[in-house]
């Protein structure tokens, strides 16, 4: 069976039958080894697996969907979110098929790109995921609207008691960090209880934040 997506994969470091999975989705422009350094630094007793934007959009430069400023304001070609979007909940079958890991305990988490491909996919399939880790980025319209239809055809417990995790800088000149406080407010309205942490930072992870995600993360898991 051929993967949907290139991917890396950090073992647990703790023998374990069946331990907690953690996606990993790369910022635009990037690839999968990206987020793989900072594998190292996080919890022992997670399978790790950083995954391969789909979207080819240089040499070793991936993405997960292209976006254009015209009229001053970001715009995403919703068709590749989408696709993307597909392609990650097939990986996460895929990931099924080749590796031992608890199914009930599967978090996703990005920076920037990665991290809105993360809310959208975490967010919509709330039975799939446990947890999502938000480091510089933002909730899609596209995605409250849906979120917000869900909540009105069925109000889903479930879905209230997923762990998010949001961590931005103040001096975020690509995404700014009021896009990461609205996202916190829309989380709320809709019941969520977000971890939400913000730095005096541009965009990046800084150790802070990475120490501060890694202490949230071994509680919660």
């Amino acid at each position: 069976m051929n993967p949907p997506l290139e991917y890396l994969v950090r073992n647990p470091k703790v023998t374990t039958t069946n331990p907690p999975l953690l996606l990993l989705l790369h910022g635009v422009g990037s690839n999968e080894k990206d987020l793989f350094s900072l594998a190292d630094d996080l919890p022992e007793s997670l399978l790790i697996i950083s995954i391969r934007g789909p979207l080819v959009l240089g040499r070793d430069r991936f993405g997960w969907y292209e976006i254009s400023f015209q009229g001053g304001s970001p715009k995403i070609d919703i068709g590749q979110q989408e696709v993307s979007h597909h392609k990650i909940l097939e990986f996460l079958e895929y990931t099924k098929s080749q590796f031992q890991f608890d199914e009930n305990n599967v978090w996703i988490g990005g920076f920037s790109q990665g991290a809105v491909m993360s809310y959208s996919v975490g967010l919509e399939h709330p039975k799939q995921f446990k947890g999502i880790l938000a480091l510089s980025g933002r909730l899609l319209e596209e995605t409250k609207q849906k979120l917000n239809a869900y909540a009105k055809e069925s109000p889903n417990e479930e879905t209230i008691q997923q762990k998010i995790y949001i961590a931005h800088g103040t001096n975020d000149n690509v995404i700014s960090v009021n896009s990461a406080r609205n996202s916190k407010e829309s989380l709320e309205s809709l019941g969520k209880n977000p971890k939400y942490k913000e730095y005096s930072e541009g965009h990046t992870i800084s150790q802070e934040m990475l120490k501060d995600l890694v202490g949230w993360l071994a509680v919660e898991l």
